[in-house]
């Protein structure tokens, strides 16, 4: 802040004396080179080398001010950005893609942040200095001063006309940027995928096309942004040509006598202050070009920082969650408000505290959308859900989701050792406790096996560990939290029958009071849960333990049926 008021202070000072600097020049060509007084031709050179110092001095530090100030804000902008960002519900993300999000915190804090150093160095310059050159040029010869005036109309037409053009070309270009990113990340992260499908070629063309695109559109705005040089120096050099036209005649008429009419060193003074005036005009011209670029970048940052979590604490909320009991009183979800079809209706369901709980259904059939509503990772569109006898909607937002852990479907592992990644679960976890999690997650067999153990280095993303390891990283991380629900969103496919066994055998060890809710393709994951909830389109088709669900349900008889044969046949051959 400090550094953003003092960059309009240097720039003043700056100004100020560049606008006596032609003063002084013209007074020792008329009092003294003229009149032949070499003493004030001494005196007026030691006056312009001080001004002329303490003016580069007053520039760098309006230089290094301004370069300083603009460094903060792009800072503080991407913080505000990305702290908003961390309060978005699901709902919320769902409207920005990630390649769009990461343009707006690179591509578009950069161009808004050229724009506030212009802003505050050249926007804050340019109007002092063509308003002090103008008062003293005003001053000299009024009339000749009508020249620069003269001049703005064509200007400021020329400047609305290149802005309005090329405006709706930049907004297009970062919309674009948006699918570049898009594409170089999914590239990036399905490389495998490219490489075994030999898929090289086609990559490399789609992203030739957008590219090219891009460009299309940068090149055409910069021919028109192009026009507005010629423009200036066109109105530059007229002024000039119309001052020293005029100005001749005037110092012939008076006799080159500066107390009669213009002298020579006036006329040098008003070449100088049209320099001044010109130039003034040129960065506020580019300041202006520069605007247009940043003004689409500037309203897709404020699009995302005025983008509120449509979850949030309520007023006077519950601090405490009593135990892990679920209960859904006919919930209905919608993904949008648009859409024709609910993800998830007329769902009534109650989950004791400390039950297993297996939900299995067929691809698609919201299961992975049930449970995400237990921790307010998404709202219920209608109905209540509740969370130890209390809707969730009246508990603070950190006491509910410290309750709940999820491994959800898709597993993340950060930059960092195995051990930073597991203290995600508790920051606060001794090593004792994360060996016990990590025997519990049956990811100790393997972790032990590195050189390192868990200060073994985990690569972004996890990409030099296996599934089924990242998996049970993921469990152990999860089960460090020691949360009174427990929610494994189908977090065992990676691993084989057994482990995935002696995964949940040890779940029932490890915490036995905790509500786990276990989300399965598999139905011998869920065989022994207390309850199996089968879903079906969105809606709860049947509730029951195994038994009486091969006994009484179609949908889950059919699954185990086929699973066991497949299971029978592996092992036949």
């Amino acid at each position: 802040m400090t550094q953003t008021v003092l960059t309009p202070v240097f720039v003043i000072l700056e100004v100020v004396l560049e606008v006596i600097i032609p003063l002084f020049t013209a007074n020792l060509i008329d009092f003294g080179i003229d009149a032949g007084n070499m003493q004030y031709v001494f005196k007026m050179g030691i006056a312009l080398l001080l001004s002329s110092f303490a003016s580069l001095f007053f520039g760098v530090a309006a230089g290094r001010s301004s370069s300083i100030s603009s460094a903060g804000f792009a800072r503080n902008l991407r913080d505000d950005m990305f702290a908003n960002i961390q309060t978005f519900s699901f709902s919320n993300i769902d409207k920005f893609s990630t390649a769009s999000i990461v343009t707006r915190l690179t591509t578009d804090v950069n161009n808004v942040q050229m724009a506030f150093m212009m802003l505050t160095r050249m926007a804050f310059r340019a109007p002092v200095m063509m308003i002090f050159s103008l008062i003293v040029s005003f001053g000299i010869d009024a009339k000749l001063s009508l020249i620069f005036i003269a001049a703005l109309p064509v200007l400021a037409v020329g400047m609305y006309l290149i802005i309005s053009r090329v405006h709706p070309v930049f907004e297009r270009i970062f919309k674009t940027y948006d699918k570049l990113n898009g594409i170089v990340q999914e590239n990036v992260r399905g490389i495998r995928v490219v490489k075994s499908f030999v898929r090289e070629d086609y990559e490399t063309q789609k992203f030739k096309k957008i590219s090219g695109d891009i460009y299309r559109d940068f090149s055409g705005a910069e021919k028109v942004l192009a026009l507005n040089m010629p423009l200036m120096q066109f109105c530059m050099y007229a002024c000039m040509l119309l001052i020293s036209w005029f100005g001749a005649r005037a110092i012939i008429a008076s006799g080159n006598n500066p107390d009669i009419g213009l002298s020579t060193g006036e006329l040098m003074s008003l070449i100088t202050y049209a320099m001044q005036i010109l130039m003034s005009l040129m960065m506020i011209s580019m300041v202006f070009v520069m605007i247009t670029i940043s003004r689409a970048s500037a309203e897709r940052i404020v699009e995302l920082l005025s983008e509120k979590s449509n979850i949030v604490n309520p007023e006077n909320p519950i601090e405490t969650l009593a135990d892990g009991s679920i209960e859904f009183e006919n919930v209905g979800f919608f993904y949008s408000a648009k859409a024709d079809k609910a993800c998830l209706s007329n769902i009534n369901l109650k989950i004791a505290s400390g039950e297993t709980v297996g939900i299995i259904g067929a691809t698609g059939s919201s299961k992975s959308t049930l449970v995400q509503l237990i921790p307010r990772l998404y709202d219920a569109s209608t109905g209540i859900v509740k969370v130890g006898g209390n809707d969730i909607k009246k508990y603070d937002l950190d006491v509910l989701r410290g309750g709940v852990a999820m491994v959800l479907q898709k597993n993340e592992l950060f930059s960092g050792t195995i051990r930073d990644n597991l203290k995600w679960g508790n920051e606060n976890a001794s090593d004792e406790d994360i060996a016990e999690a990590s025997a519990s997650a049956c990811a100790d067999e393997f972790v032990s096996g590195f050189p390192k153990g868990y200060d073994t280095v985990i690569e972004q993303g996890g990409t030099n560990v296996s599934g089924g390891q990242k998996q049970r990283l993921c469990i152990a991380r999860a089960l460090l939290k020691k949360p009174k629900i427990l929610i494994l969103d189908d977090s065992t496919s990676a691993v084989d029958m057994k482990t995935d066994a002696k995964i949940r055998r040890a779940l029932h060890q490890y915490l036995p009071k905790t509500t786990k809710i276990i989300i399965a393709q598999r139905a011998a994951s869920v065989k022994d849960a207390d309850k199996i909830i089968v879903m079906d389109d969105g809606q709860i088709s049947d509730v029951g333990t195994h038994d009486e669900l091969m006994s009484r349900s179609g949908i889950y008889r059919e699954v185990y049926e086929s699973q066991t044969r497949e299971s029978e046949g592996d092992d036949n051959e």
